[in-house]
């Protein structure tokens, strides 16, 4: 095992932070190994906010469902799928011309490419001892964090990162065991059987965790938060900014 798949073997998410700030040079090497990611034909439909005011990082926090961390991380990185850049010079070159940043085909390509610049950036913080978080909350209150981030059309924000110094130890979480994720030549129903085995390591990792306060199966957890809808207003969002999906 290499130095970088040791570090990619130890990622944990860290929700702690100490008060040292995150400096100009390691914010800009995070976001420089963001940017050396693999971009679907060099578009590099993305952009990154990176908000170290504690006010706005307040009110991020509340639009994100109260998450405390966000507040009192040093930098706050909000990722955003961006066709907006791409969309403006199009049309400079080709006035006459309609571009087609509304397929969904874009919009695939940008939040994949947002998600490859993200995990780059994730793991340089961590080669350089930060530590980091995703927030999917950021999504909770969605035309609130355009509207606060002002957002342009054919923007939107896909996630956030805490970033920070660690001020804790926090457990590695268990993975999925490889034979449910890994299909060979192709795919294969049955490794959803992999999935009760995973349910007992994931228990007891619960139960250690809160002190024996949940033990609930990961399979459980999971029917739970798929039986319940999350984030309907999405779709109209989307449309709303722009990304009609045709």
């Amino acid at each position: 095992m290499n130095d970088t798949i040791s570090l990619l073997m130890k990622h944990r998410s860290v929700r702690k932070f100490t008060n040292e700030p995150v400096t100009e040079e390691q914010l800009e090497t995070i976001v420089a190994a963001g940017q050396m990611a693999s971009s679907s034909s060099h578009v590099q439909a993305y952009s990154v906010i990176a908000v170290t005011d504690d006010k706005l990082k307040k009110e991020l926090s509340e639009l994100c469902g109260n998450q405390a961390y966000i507040a009192e991380c040093p930098t706050f990185l909000v990722w955003c799928a961006d066709l907006y850049r791409l969309k403006t010079i199009t049309e400079e070159h080709y006035p006459d011309k309609k571009a087609f940043v509304d397929t969904t085909e874009s919009f695939i390509i940008a939040t994949v490419d947002t998600a490859l610049a993200a995990q780059n950036a994730a793991v340089a913080a961590e080669s350089l001892g930060l530590g980091i978080v995703y927030i999917g909350g950021i999504r909770n209150r969605i035309e609130e964090v355009t509207r606060l981030l002002e957002l342009p059309k054919h923007v939107y924000p896909v996630f956030g990162m805490c970033v920070g110094h660690p001020d804790q130890q926090t457990m590695l979480r268990p993975r999925l065991p490889q034979k449910a994720v890994l299909h060979r030549n192709k795919y294969s129903t049955d490794a959803v059987n992999e999935v009760s085995n995973y349910d007992v390591t994931m228990s007891r990792y619960l139960s250690e965790r809160t002190g024996g306060k949940n033990d609930t199966p990961w399979s459980k957890l999971m029917a739970d938060k798929l039986t319940q809808p999350a984030r309907i207003h999405m779709r109209d969002y989307l449309k709303e900014q722009g990304f009609e999906l045709k």
